[in-house]
């Protein structure tokens, strides 16, 4: 690592191995990593992720922060009253002790199944503010991904050509896109008879299965 190398470009430079590889490729490379983990998750992602992190059930809670948790709630200040916000230091007092020397819950290990076990036990009840922060905390990734994913399908189906497309149509077409796998398990008679009955039509839709025996001839004439 201590032999020189010849550095290409307009000055040649003679530099070590070890200043090579651990300037101008591994600092290089984390770097570039750095940086895009700063454009994926601002500041705010951030912060939110690491109060979301002291609802973590492993270790018994390990990673239990009241301070954290309290400004948990800044982030939705319409689910948590200035009621709640005061009785809230001395409820996750309570709850930490309760789930820290509680068996049914020592072996628990995802906040799914922890919040599963709370509303078996009653714990829902006597913990509601602390059970609404859990709520918040599971919903939070899938109506992330679901907006994610409603962005992504906008570009398809919102095209250049379709430019002037109105919001309701918009938003029809972008749920039956992002839910295709359960619209494909409806019978497509079944549309067409609701699409029928919605209103009165000069002319009656016939049934596919009429349909396909009609213009079957022609595909084989």
């Amino acid at each position: 690592m201590e032999d020189t190398i010849t550095r290409p470009g307009y000055r040649r430079q003679s530099i070590t191995n070890d200043h090579y590889y651990r300037v101008e490729i591994f600092t290089e490379v984390v770097d570039l990593i750095i940086q895009e983990m700063n454009n994926r998750f601002s500041e705010a992602s951030t912060d939110l992720l690491r109060c979301m992190a002291c609802l973590d059930p492993r270790d018994s809670f390990s990673q239990f922060d009241i301070n954290q948790l309290m400004h948990f709630t800044t982030w939705y200040p319409e689910d948590f009253s200035a009621g709640d916000c005061l009785c809230l230091p001395q409820q996750l007092r309570n709850f930490i002790v309760l789930v820290r020397h509680h068996p049914r819950f020592s072996t628990i290990t995802d906040l799914g199944s922890f919040a599963q076990e709370m509303v078996k036990s009653g714990n829902h009840l006597i913990f509601q503010c602390v059970y609404r922060m859990i709520e918040l905390t599971l919903v939070l990734p899938v109506a992330t991904a679901s907006v994610e994913r409603a962005f992504s399908a906008m570009k398809l189906v919102k095209s250049d050509l379709r430019n002037r497309m109105q919001d309701e149509w918009m938003n029809d077409s972008l749920i039956v896109y992002i839910e295709k796998d359960i619209f494909s398990t409806i019978d497509n008679e079944k549309i067409l008879q609701h699409f029928q009955s919605m209103r009165t039509r000069r002319n009656q839709l016939s049934s596919l299965s009429q349909t396909e025996t009609t213009s079957s001839p022609s595909i084989y004439s």
